[in-house]
C-alpha cells in the first residue's frame, strides 16, 4: 500500500508540473502582442460600378448587338431603336425650315416694296405742300397726301414685324430639326464606359418606353469592397490607408487596396453579420478600392459577389505580416 501511494503521488506530481508549465505557457502566449491588433479587419464581397443603359426615347427595339458577358468599348453601339417615324418627322421639319425661309424672303421683298411706296408718298407730299402754298391744290388734297405717308409708314412697320416673325418661325423650325436629330442619335444606345455586359434585359422587337432599361454594364476597373468597422477602429482609419483583401475563392492571393471612403455616420451592421452581439453594435461603413492597373493586368480578380476578408493598416509604421505581403504583380 505504501508503494502504491508513493507511485500515485509521483504521478500527481508530474501531472501538476505539466499543468503548471502549460498554464504558464498559455499565460505568456496571451500576454504576447497579437500581430494583427494594429490592423482593422472586416468581411465583405467584391462589388463593381454598374451602369444601366436605358432608352432615352420610346420605340420598338430594332437590333441588339451584344450578349451578356461581352466586353464593350466606350461609345460602342449596343442596340438600336427603329427610326422610321423619326426620319419622317425630320423630313417634315426640314421642309418647314425651307418654307419658313421662303416666308422670310417674301417678307424682305414686301419691305422693299413698302419702302418704295413710302418714298413715293413722301415725294407726293412735298409736291403737295408746294402746290398748297401757291393755292394750286386744296387743303383736302394736302391732308390726303399726309395720310398716305402715315399709312405707308405703318405698312412698312407691319412688314418689318412680319420679317421678325418669319425669322422666329425659322428658328423654331431649325430647333425642331435639331431636336429630331438628337432623338435619332439617342435611338442608338451606346456604352458610356469600357466594361462588360452584365445583364441583357430586352430583345429585338420589344417596345420600349422612355427610360426603359436595356443593359447593365459592369466597369471591371472600378472594383471595391465594402466592410463595416466598429468605432474603435473606424476612428483610426484614414482615407488612402493601405489595405489587403483575401478572397474566399483565392486564399493564396493577397489583393492590395486603398481606403476610398469612411462613412461620416454610424449605422447598424448589415444582416450578413450572423451573431446578435455584432448586429447590436453600431458600425461605420468603409469602402476599399482595388487598384485599376492591377485589375487591368489581372481581370480574373474583377469577379463581383465573391466574399472575402479585408485588413486595413491603422498604424502606417507597422509592417504587414508575412502572410499579407504577397500580392499579384501589376
Amino acid at each position: 500500500m505504501t508503494g502504491e501511494k508513493t507511485k500515485y503521488g509521483k504521478i500527481l506530481t508530474v501531472v501538476l508540473i505539466i499543468v503548471i508549465l502549460g498554464g504558464g505557457y498559455l499565460w505568456q502566449s496571451f500576454q504576447k502582442e497579437n500581430p494583427l491588433v494594429k490592423f482593422a479587419s472586416g468581411n465583405g464581397r467584391l462589388e463593381a460600378t454598374e451602369v444601366d443603359i436605358t432608352a432615352k426615347i420610346g420605340g420598338r427595339l430594332a437590333s441588339v448587338a451584344v450578349k451578356e458577358g461581352d466586353t464593350v468599348k466606350i461609345n460602342q453601339m449596343l442596340a438600336g431603336i427603329d427610326t422610321k417615324e423619326l426620319n419622317a418627322q425630320l423630313r417634315r421639319a426640314e421642309a418647314e425650315v425651307r418654307r419658313a425661309k421662303q416666308g422670310k424672303n417674301y417678307a424682305i421683298a414686301i419691305i422693299a416694296q413698302r419702302k418704295s411706296e413710302l418714298s413715293l408718298t413722301k415725294k407726293d407730299l412735298e409736291r403737295s405742300k408746294g402746290l398748297y402754298e401757291n393755292d394750286n391744290i386744296s387743303l383736302e388734297q394736302l391732308q390726303r397726301d399726309e395720310t398716305a405717308v402715315q399709312t405707308a409708314k405703318a405698312t412698312l412697320a407691319a412688314s418689318k414685324a412680319q420679317l421678325s416673325n418669319s425669322e422666329a418661325v425659322i428658328e423654331a423650325a431649325q430647333a425642331n430639326v435639331e431636336l429630331l436629330k438628337v432623338q435619332l442619335e439617342d435611338a442608338t444606345l451606346k456604352s458610356p464606359i469600357n466594361g462588360r455586359v452584365l445583364y441583357r434585359l430586352k430583345e429585338p422587337g420589344e417596345v420600349l418606353a422612355a427610360g426603359g432599361k436595356v443593359f447593365t454594364v459592369l466597369d471591371p476597373l472600378d472594383v471595391y469592397m465594402t466592410i463595416f468597422l466598429p468605432t474603435q477602429f473606424a476612428a483610426k482609419v484614414a482615407i488612402a490607408a493601405e489595405a489587403r483583401i483575401i478572397l474566399d475563392g483565392l486564399p493564396d492571393t493577397v489583393i492590395p487596396a486603398l481606403v476610398s471612403f469612411v462613412a461620416p455616420r454610424a449605422q447598424f451592421t448589415p444582416k450578413e453579420v450572423e451573431t446578435r452581439t455584432e448586429r447590436e453594435k453600431l458600425m461605420f461603413r468603409v469602402k476599399l478600392k482595388l487598384d485599376s492597373d492591377l485589375l487591368n493586368n489581372h481581370p480574373e480578380l474583377a469577379k463581383t459577389g465573391i466574399p472575402g476578408i479585408a485588413y486595413i493598416r491603422v498604424d502606417q509604421n507597422t509592417q504587414w505580416p508575412e502572410h499579407l505581403q504577397k500580392a499579384p504583380k501589376k
